[in-house]
């Protein structure tokens, strides 16, 4: 598969798997029955897998090394920061407050993963 074609899928399973996590987040804020729903387990695995199946791709058809190009390894390391925020925010937030904050942080550091992408710079602001 080309670079533009892995492109378009890692945007598209970006933009689901944002919306998936915000819809997430504001039923965990609710403490809504529909978090137990089957798919909700499921789709969201689902997506960010393909997720990350473009972004390697992308690594590879475009002949990059994260070892070589700092803003990768920043968005490598964001994205461990903003899989734990989430993974408190979802499940293992212990208190209304913590998952909150773990929430708004998620989103900070999803913010910041893609300011990096866009501007291939560690400190993009």
């Amino acid at each position: 598969m080309d670079y533009a074609t892995l492109l378009k899928i890692h945007l598209a399973a970006v933009a689901v798997s944002l919306a998936l996590f915000v819809l997430r987040g504001i039923w965990r804020m609710l403490d809504s029955p529909m978090l137990k729903r089957k798919w909700v387990k499921i789709v969201p695995h689902l997506n960010d897998t393909l997720l990350l199946a473009a972004a390697i791709g992308m690594l590879v058809a475009a002949g990059l090394n994260p070892l070589e190009h700092g803003w990768l390894m920043a968005k490598i390391a964001g994205l461990v920061v903003y899989i734990a925020l989430g993974t408190i925010a979802i499940k293992h937030g212990k208190t209304p407050r913590a998952r909150i904050l773990a929430f708004v942080g998620a989103l900070t550091v999803f913010g910041y993963i893609a300011k990096v992408a866009l501007s291939k710079q560690v400190w993009p602001f």
